[in-house]
């Protein structure tokens, strides 16, 4: 995984960036997960036993998408082909890789969880499309639009300017939110691309002039890179851009929280990091990096997602089980220890279903590595259940911002 950075995790600065790796989040995670084991979690039970039946129900689900198993990177672009429509090439053939980054930074940021009720019906197919699909294709469309975009001669960009100018009511009307179809966390996504604007215009020497997310491409400045630095650059060059709570003095966490059972060197003590919206971006990226002709190696430093398809699907194969039935209506913000603990178990587990995976299926990690794995997958398979037991809806009750879940 590279070695290790000294920093000074005795001042804010230092603890940040002690915390914005995987190396931390594996690590914490895998102590919450020892501990589980040994009977000592206030939440959840881990049962060991139940790992194969959740390997062979992943294995099945991927099989069952993917034949042949050519299977793709777990990535926002899925989510652009919803329904079977192929809307990646007419934008290939007009955007260049700037644009395509600009896209997927937009996207993948406003892919928190939409909830139950809403959904979005696209223009030209007819589709109905809801949830992850649904938001991905809404994106897409308003991104083809010039939603993000300061220039009506040039409709395929994200710059600063764009973000600036985005209010909730046009955002709602890109996603055809109103009365009878409530989108969960509306003000938290617009609130989220305001701060992504600040963010890019404060960065010339990353994001350029007109501060476009997708001069990521050029900060990288070769034609490889590691999952590590590529998701070290996203989290150091948009760590202002996540929401408050999160802080060690005044430098911003964004998703990191506090779980009682956890040490830590100097202020890093006592804080699980998980930066799923981030690493969701990274593995999204890899291929708009990969058109752009840059090479992304090493993608299993990355971790699992920690959310509530996979967390999900650990619950509902019976990997986990709460303690206490009750939490499973009780309604829970991100910030909860029960939410904080459920999402550090979530990540070392599907470290350790992925090659009982890859053996059911005859690969191995080169093959499909963690981001082939989640999308054949873990999180389809977590969908799955969800749908068999509860009508899609998570195990939790999550009370979501619009920003994490």
């Amino acid at each position: 995984m590279g070695a290790a950075i000294e920093v000074d995790v005795d001042s804010p600065a230092g603890a940040a960036a002690a915390l914005r790796s995987t190396r931390a989040v594996r690590e914490r995670a895998g102590l919450l997960t020892e501990r589980a084991r040994a009977g000592d979690s206030r939440w959840f039970t881990v049962h060991d036993d139940a790992l194969d039946a959740a390997a062979e129900s992943v294995a099945e689900v991927t099989r069952r998408h993917y034949p042949d198993l050519q299977v793709p990177f777990h990535s926002r672009w899925r989510h652009f082909e919803a329904g079977g429509v192929d809307r990646r090439a007419e934008l290939l053939s007009r955007a260049e890789a700037t644009a395509l980054v600009d896209l997927t930074v937009v996207s993948v940021l406003l892919d928190a969880g939409a909830g139950p009720s809403w959904s979005y019906v696209e223009p030209g197919t007819g589709l109905q499309l809801s949830r992850s699909e649904g938001l991905g294709v809404a994106s897409f469309h308003a991104f083809a639009s010039g939603l993000f975009s300061s220039h009506p001669d040039d409709p395929l960009r994200v710059d600063t300017a764009g973000l600036a100018g985005l209010t909730e009511q046009r955002l709602a009307d890109a996603f055809q939110v109103d009365g009878t179809n409530p989108l969960v966390g509306l003000d938290g996504r617009v609130a989220i691309l305001h701060r992504l604007g600040a963010v890019t215009a404060a960065q010339p020497e990353v994001f350029g002039a007109d501060g476009r997310p997708g001069g990521l491409v050029h900060a990288v400045g070769g034609s490889s890179a590691r999952a590590s630095e590529l998701l070290s650059m996203v989290l150091d060059s948009l760590a202002p851009i996540w929401p408050g709570g999160s802080m060690i003095g005044d430098e911003p966490l964004g998703d990191c929280w506090r779980h009682s059972a956890l040490d830590g060197p100097g202020l890093t003590a006592g804080w699980m990091p998980f930066h799923k919206l981030s690493q969701w971006l990274t593995y999204s990226l890899l291929e708009p990096f990969s058109w752009a002709g840059i090479t992304v190696t090493d993608l299993d430093e990355l971790t699992g997602l920690p959310e509530y398809r996979n967390g999900g699907l650990l619950l509902d194969s019976g990997v986990l089980r709460l303690r206490n039935s009750a939490d499973a209506t009780r309604s829970v913000s991100v910030a909860d220890e029960l939410v904080v603990e459920w999402r550090a178990l979530t990540v070392t587990l599907l470290d350790e279903l992925a090659p009982l995976v890859r053996r059911r299926l005859g690969v191995d990690a080169d093959q499909m590595p963690l981001a082939r794995v989640l999308e054949g997958g873990t999180w389809a398979a977590g969908r799955t259940l969800a749908q068999q037991l509860r009508g899609g809806l998570p195990p939790l009750s999550i009370a979501s911002d619009g920003t994490v879940f």
